[in-house]
Parts: structure tokens; C-alpha cells; sequence
């Protein structure tokens, strides 16, 4: 009898230690110095990150990078981790994802720049960090923008946060001139066409902009959504899909951007991108 007890407390223990063990599906954001100041951040369905100060003098800017993930827990520490410690390139799929998604100086998923006399003038990598809340249901945090464009000065306060569920972050800007709000200022918020190949679809009535391409042979569905109200113009080039806008009475702009990977098994066409945009932007807009 007491072997059965003992066997009966050692199974209940195991079992108690694998649930502990299990990763949960979370929001998570941090900085990441080790890898040369990135700032990372993903819920169940997505992970980004941005490139800091490290890179400063390298190709890479203000554009952001998808974390193409297909499990619902979190990756983002593991994919550093196991890159730094055991050699494990996060840019191969070991069965979780991986970074398939190619920024450069582009805007990548979201990133904007100022639309100056119908030019796209973007920001260097962020310069400051901060979060303001990393729990498993949502992960805020704000990151500075410094540049100059002729005489003028910009200054642009990225707060991004990140909801359990969304597969897409919001964003809020504020933009500084000189050191004054920048009321008024045109932007320009972009997505990437890789080689110019990703078919572009929009629905100004909705308020969404988006992509569809092959990414090493597999669905990747990005897009921008904003208030249709403050759409301005859509940009359709080689390199980009841009929605035109520009700051409100607070310098502020807001946006949504985000991705859907078909091999995630969630998101597998462009129908099915399109659909979750609308529904997205219903209830974000309530029309």
C-alpha cells in the first residue's frame, strides 16, 4: 500500500513539474543587448523586433522585422538564447518558426518614415528604450526616433503595444519639429514588397493597406490598419505599399500592422488575410 502512495505522490510531483515546464501562450517585449540592442516583443500569434544603437552605421534602420512563428508560446528568449549558446540559427525553421523575413533599410511590417514632397524620408535605429508593461495579456513600451532632414530636426516617441490574440501591434507616434509638436506632418506608413513580388490589395471603406507574397515558398500576409478617416493616400511602388497620412492636434499618428503566415496553419490565403483585416478593423473602428 505505502508503494502505491509513494508511486501515486511521485506521478502526481512529475506531473505537477511537466506543467510547470509547459511555456504558456504570453505577450513578452524586451531589449536585447546581447544581440547587438535589438528590441524584440510577440504574443501567441506573432513576434517583431527593431535594430538600436549598436547598428547604427550598418544597413539597418527604422524598418521592422517579423519573427515568423508557428506555436503559441513564446520564442523570443529561446531564439536569442539558443543563437547565442548553441549556435542555432533563429534563420532556419527547427519546427517553432524562424526569421525568414528580410528588412534591410526597408519599412519592413509597419515602419514609417516622413513623406516629404512625395519622398520617403525614414529615421535611423532607435535610440532610447523603455517598456511601460510586459504581462502575459499585454506588452507595451516606447522607443525614440531621432533624424534630421535638411535644416529640421525630427524627433518621433514610438509607443507599441501588443495584446494577447491580435496578430497585429498598435502604434502610436508623436512626432516633434525642432523641438515644437509637429502638427500637421505627413507620414508615411509602409510595408515591404520583397523584389516587388507581393500582390497589394486595400480597402480604404475598412481602413487597411496589405501584401501577400511567397516567403521560401510559404503565404506571408502583411498589412497596415488605420482609421480610414485619417487616410490621406495610398502609394502603391516597386519596393513598398504606403499609406499616406498625417500627424492630428497632438502630433500623434496611430496605426496597426501586423503579419498572418500561412504555414502557422491559421492564415493560409490571401481571402483569408483580407477577411481577418476586415474583421480586425470592425472592431478596432466599430464600422
Amino acid at each position: 500500500m505505502m508503494k502505491m502512495v509513494g508511486r501515486f505522490v511521485f506521478v502526481v510531483l512529475l506531473m505537477g513539474t511537466i506543467a510547470q515546464a509547459t511555456p504558456k501562450p504570453a505577450t513578452f517585449c524586451r531589449f536585447v543587448p546581447e544581440r547587438k540592442d535589438d528590441f524584440a516583443w510577440e504574443n501567441d500569434k506573432v513576434a517583431f523586433r527593431v535594430y538600436g544603437p549598436a547598428l547604427k552605421s550598418a544597413s539597418e534602420d527604422s524598418g521592422i522585422d517579423c519573427w515568423l512563428k508557428r506555436v503559441d508560446y513564446p520564442i523570443v528568449n529561446k531564439w536569442y538564447r539558443e543563437s547565442e549558446t548553441l549556435n542555432k540559427s533563429y534563420h532556419k525553421d527547427h519546427g517553432e518558426g524562424y526569421d525568414g523575413y528580410k528588412v534591410g533599410s526597408s519599412r519592413g511590417c509597419g515602419g514609417l518614415g516622413l513623406w516629404i514632397n512625395g519622398e520617403l524620408k525614414t529615421s535611423n535605429v532607435f535610440t532610447k528604450w523603455r517598456i511601460v508593461k510586459c504581462t502575459d495579456a499585454k506588452s507595451e513600451f516606447v522607443l525614440t526616433y531621432e533624424w534630421t532632414v535638411g535644416a529640421d530636426v525630427y524627433k518621433e516617441e514610438k509607443r507599441i503595444s501588443i495584446l494577447l490574440g491580435d496578430r497585429l501591434f498598435k502604434v502610436v507616434s508623436t512626432f516633434w519639429k525642432n523641438g515644437s509638436l509637429a502638427l500637421k506632418l505627413p507620414v508615411a506608413v509602409g510595408v515591404a514588397r520583397h523584389a516587388g513580388a507581393a500582390v497589394v490589395s486595400k480597402d480604404l471603406k475598412r481602413g487597411w493597406v496589405a501584401c501577400w507574397e511567397l516567403i521560401d515558398g510559404s503565404g506571408l500576409g502583411t498589412a497596415v490598419v488605420m482609421n480610414p478617416t485619417n487616410m490621406k493616400e495610398v502609394v502603391v511602388k516597386k519596393d513598398h505599399v504606403l499609406l499616406i497620412t498625417s500627424t492630428d492636434g497632438k502630433g500623434q499618428v496611430c496605426y496597426y500592422a501586423g503579419y498572418g503566415w500561412a504555414r502557422a496553419g491559421e492564415i493560409k490565403t490571401l481571402a483569408e488575410w483580407q477577411a481577418y483585416l476586415t474583421q480586425f478593423a470592425m472592431k478596432k473602428f466599430k464600422k
